[in-house]
């Protein structure tokens, strides 16, 4: 009987250990959860330039490889997406610009349906203020000074992240349990005569919430799920 109630006693003893976190180094007893680590798509950066025939609009991005919505992150590089826009569709073109010392660009693709070119390729331009394009489409050649929507006032992604968990917690508490995080998260900047960040968090059925927040107070402007 007492070995009984010795067991009891342990059990008890144990669960309050747990429950007031007296021992550390029992990790399995609460797992502190590093979010951001679950972000699939970041776009944090946007050039823009326009003239009376073209509008260039780059973005500096970090996307998962292969880039699919299924609640579930997988190994992503950080990247630069320029896209085009351009007279007409029918012709060659090819874009090359600078980042230190280094020269980067080719032979951009046309695409119909949104009839604009594209081109990307691996690099980090997250923290530019402004990039320097040159074109070459047919026979002509366009240079374009393309500058950063952003003017330093914004909140980081990561901000922006632990901003909406603390207004926003319910799609976090429901995707978290003692495994980690069952869902994906895309952190997009886009810019509309201001600058807003969309948050999409992703479950493992389809299922998503969706923020839009303003990128230099962090509060939310709308949400909806889906």
């Amino acid at each position: 009987m007492k070995k009984f109630f010795r067991a009891k006693l342990f059990l008890f003893l144990l669960s309050l250990v747990c429950i007031l976190g007296i021992l550390p180094s029992f990790s399995a007893c609460k797992k502190s959860v590093n979010y951001f680590s679950y972000v699939s798509e970041l776009r944090d950066n946007i050039f823009l330039a326009e003239t009376d025939e073209y509008f260039l609009r780059a973005y500096s991005v970090v996307k998962e490889s292969p880039y699919l919505a299924d609640g579930i992150v997988m190994e992503s590089s950080r990247r630069i997406e320029i896209y085009l826009v351009a007279p007409q569709g029918d012709k060659n073109c090819a874009i090359s610009f600078s980042v230190g010392e280094k020269s980067y660009g080719g032979e951009m693709s046309f695409d119909n349906v949104k009839t604009e070119y594209y081109l990307s390729c691996t690099l980090d331009v997250s923290c530019l203020r402004e990039i320097n394009f040159s074109i070459t489409y047919g026979e002509k050649t366009v240079l374009l000074k393309a500058c950063s929507v952003l003017n330093g006032k914004e909140l980081s992604a990561k901000s922006i992240l632990n901003g909406l968990r603390q207004e926003s917690p319910e799609p976090f508490v429901a995707l978290t349990d003692k495994y980690g995080f069952a869902g994906e998260i895309y952190i997009r900047l886009i810019y509309e005569e201001n600058p807003y960040y969309y948050v999409g968090i992703i479950d493992r059925n389809g299922k998503i919430y969706a923020f839009l927040v303003n990128a230099i107070t962090g509060k939310t402007l709308a949400k909806r799920e889906t």
